[in-house]
């Protein structure tokens, strides 16, 4: 069941009810709508489990990293696999997208059944909804990688990277936290530098023009290079 809006002022003035679009693309198949009603609510993060979220795994985690937009999940399930100790939180409402994920994890006619990744909790939801959830200080790493970059100006709010949604994302980020962000856009790329160095949040540590040692490569990465845009990788340190 789709949790109930959040008005925005209770995250960020200025941030409209939505940062997304559509949540579904082409219509679902059946064994979509399997993945949909029997694995996720297996890995859904309950709005309560946020208060205390590293004790929302199934396994003890040192850290808890949060993935806003994963698209497809090759990047979350990489992250997943490479760092058992560290609790991902994916969080993607583009249905299609949630689709993906959980077609990688689970064979036909497992949906309900077959082992789960143990580190893993996805949030189908506005991450906003998440970010005034979780405790100050919760998160250890935050990973944006290819948001859609509504590059209309009168679009611009619903970009997650936003003056007004700064103060909540570092609420959420304990000092020296990691903030990674990529995009192939050029419009978003010059907005995540203005934005970025109007706040003394946080403190550029990396920026690139090829994606760094540790970073699992996405199929948006790809498509942006097969059709010769440029992505340009950031790390952010919450100060």
């Amino acid at each position: 069941m789709p949790m109930p809006p959040v008005h925005p002022r209770q995250i960020a003035d200025g941030i409209p009810d939505r940062l997304y679009g559509r949540r579904r693309g082409h219509p679902l198949r059946p064994r979509q709508h399997r993945l949909l009603d029997l694995t996720l609510p297996r890995l859904r993060l309950p709005p309560e489990a946020a208060a205390d979220p590293r004790a929302a795994f199934a396994v003890p985690v040192g850290a808890v990293w949060l993935e806003v937009g994963f698209g497809a999940g090759e990047h979350a399930l990489a992250q997943v696999a490479a760092h058992p100790r560290v609790g991902l939180i994916a969080s993607e409402v583009f249905e299609n997208g949630l689709c993906s994920l959980l077609s990688r994890l689970v064979p036909e006619g497992g949906e309900a059944t077959a082992p789960l990744p143990p580190n893993l909790r996805l949030w189908p939801e506005d991450a906003r909804r998440l970010l005034a959830l979780l405790p100050e200080g919760a998160l250890d790493r935050l990973f944006l990688l290819f948001p859609d970059p509504w590059p209309k100006a009168r679009h611009a709010k619903r970009r997650f990277v936003h003056p007004a949604l700064l103060p909540a994302v570092a609420r959420v980020l304990r000092p020296g936290a990691d903030w990674r962000i990529a995009t192939d856009d050029p419009t978003y790329q010059a907005w995540v530098e203005e934005v970025l160095a109007g706040t003394d949040r946080f403190e550029r540590v990396l920026v690139a023009d090829a994606r760094p040692a540790g970073w699992p490569p996405t199929r948006y990465e790809a498509k942006a290079l097969g059709e010769g845009r440029r992505p340009r990788y950031w790390v952010f340190r919450r100060r």
